[in-house]
Parts: C-alpha cells; sequence; structure tokens
C-alpha cells in the first residue's frame, strides 16, 4: 500500500512537466494551424486554407524549399550514418588507444556550444582575405570567394551532419564492442579477411543500431534549423532554407503564427509517415521477435 500511494508523488512532477511542455504545446500548434493568427494574436477558424497554401502551390517558395529540404536530409543522413558507421569500424580495428583517441577528436563538435561551434565555421569560410580558406588562396594568388553565398546549402549540410555523426559513430562503436568475440575468431579459423568479418559478420549483426541511428537522424535533421540559422539564416535568398527554419521564419519574422503552424503540422506528418517506412525497410516487426537460438 505504502509503494501505491507514494507513486504519484514521484510521477507527478514528471507528468506535470510533460503535459504543460510537450502535450499542451502539441495541442495548441494543431489548433493555430487551422487559424489565421497574426502579429495580433486575434484568430479566427479558417479550416484547412493553411494546408491548402503549402500543398496547392499558394506559396511560390515551397517548391524550393521541398528541394532544398530533400537534399540536405538526404545528403546528412548519408554523412551522418554512414561516415559514422566508418569512423566506428575503422577505430575499432585499430589499436585501443588510437581508438580512442580518433573518436575523442571526433565527439568535440558534440561538446562545443552551438554559438561556438558557428562562429569557428563563419571563420573557416569568411568571405574576406582573413578567412582560413581565403588565407589559403591569398597563399596561391588566388583571390578570395564569398563561400556562404555561392555554396550555402553545400557547406550547411556538413557543419550540421558532424554533430549528429559524433553520437552515431559511438552508438555504433558500443554495437561493435558488443558483438561477441566468439563469432570474430571462428570468422578468422575459417580464413576470412578483416573485410569480410565487417561485410559478414559485423554488418548483419549492426542491423538494429543502424535502423535506430537511420529513423533518429532521419527526423532530426528533418527538424533541424538551429544551425543553419546560426551559420546562414537560410540565406541567401532562401538557397539553404530549410523546412523547419521556413515554419520558425514565417512565424516569428512574419508573424504568420497560424501558417507557421501548418508548416510545422505537415512537417511532423512526414516525419511520422517516413520513420514508419524506415521500420519497413528494416524490417521492424521481424527485429523484435524473440530469438529463436535456443540457450
Amino acid at each position: 500500500m505504502a509503494r501505491k500511494s507514494s507513486l504519484p508523488f514521484f510521477l507527478g512532477p514528471m507528468v506535470l512537466f510533460v503535459f504543460f511542455f510537450y502535450l499542451l504545446p502539441v495541442i495548441f500548434t494543431t489548433l493555430m494551424s487551422f487559424t489565421d493568427m497574426d502579429e495580433t494574436f486575434n484568430w479566427h477558424f479558417i479550416g484547412l486554407v493553411n494546408f491548402t497554401k503549402v500543398i496547392g502551390a499558394g506559396d511560390p517558395r515551397i517548391p524550393g524549399i521541398i528541394r532544398n529540404t530533400a537534399i540536405y536530409v538526404i545528403f546528412a543522413l548519408i554523412l551522418t550514418v554512414g561516415l559514422g558507421l566508418a569512423i566506428a569500424l575503422i577505430t575499432t580495428h585499430m589499436r585501443e588507444g588510437a581508438g580512442i583517441f580518433f573518436r575523442a577528436v571526433w565527439l568535440l563538435p558534440n561538446l562545443t556550444p552551438p554559438v561556438v561551434y558557428i562562429l569557428l565555421w563563419k571563420w573557416f569560410f569568411d568571405p574576406t582575405p582573413y578567412g582560413f580558406l581565403n588565407s589559403v588562396l591569398r597563399v596561391f594568388g588566388l583571390p578570395p570567394e564569398p563561400w556562404l553565398i555561392h555554396y550555402a546549402l553545400p557547406i550547411v549540410i556538413p557543419v550540421n551532419a558532424f554533430i549528429g555523426l559524433s553520437f552515431g559513430m559511438i552508438v555504433f562503436t558500443a554495437a561493435i564492442k558488443s558483438i561477441p568475440t566468439d563469432f570474430i575468431n571462428a570468422a578468422k579459423v575459417d580464413g576470412a579477411s578483416t573485410w569480410q568479418i565487417i561485410r559478414y559478420v559485423t554488418l548483419p549483426l549492426l542491423k538494429w543500431p543502424i535502423m535506430f541511428m537511420t529513423a533518429w537522424h532521419l527526423i532530426a535533421h528533418l527538424n533541424s534549423y538551429v544551425y543553419i540559422l546560426l551559420l546562414t539564416d537560410g540565406g541567401p535568398y532562401y538557397r539553404s532554407e530549410v523546412w523547419a527554419l521556413y515554419a520558425l521564419h514565417k512565424s516569428f519574422d512574419y508573424y504568420e503564427f497560424g501558417y507557421g503552424a501548418a508548416i510545422a503540422m505537415l512537417l511532423v506528418a512526414v516525419s511520422v509517415i517516413l520513420t514508419l517506412g524506415i521500420w519497413k525497410l528494416f524490417g521492424f516487426t521481424r527485429l523484435m521477435q524473440p530469438s529463436r537460438i535456443e540457450v
């Protein structure tokens, strides 16, 4: 009886936190997406007008935003999951000390505050002769280049992907190290090379972590905007504007709160659909079934 009476006491604060800071904002955003709320905070129920404006080509910037988002998510996902897996595989086949050192180096972007991290990149791509890349060009007698104007989207992709890459690297490293050494030793006894061990032993056993990291980073990249906001603010001329950042700008720069909420709700729907697609692709139901191996 004592345990039952103490349960609300321990769960109550967290339940209240989730209700006020997660559930209520979701409900409010959903309701707001069906209104024309603006900077006056007056609103009228307008039904699906905001959604038809997005889907029905009422906003001429939407096609470009969708294209930027698709390019950004696809290539950031390749870098985050692919390069994270590659670094984990490489560093786990090194000597332990060297592997720890290289993993620590790749963790630095995640440990650096976002503003400091972006300031370093701004200096790296600074358009003046004193930026890092332009200093290199000056050594070869070449003029300075306005990198963030000409290559905004190709730059923000790796800048943001390096943050998630370190997280994926840690998860993949832990998964690789949890593989029983008997599997590796048996493959070596059979004469398998390092590449064959990776291809036929390691990678098949990493299906669950790869699925989890792909689904996680797919949603993260779809909803990411902080580093793009700090680096380019979606510019120049919307060349690096992505869906989540566009919803933010519409809501807090142009004060179209209802329209911005509708854009955000569509992003949620797309995230859910793509996540279910990832689960289907990797066979989530089959992965959740109990093992058929009898111990």
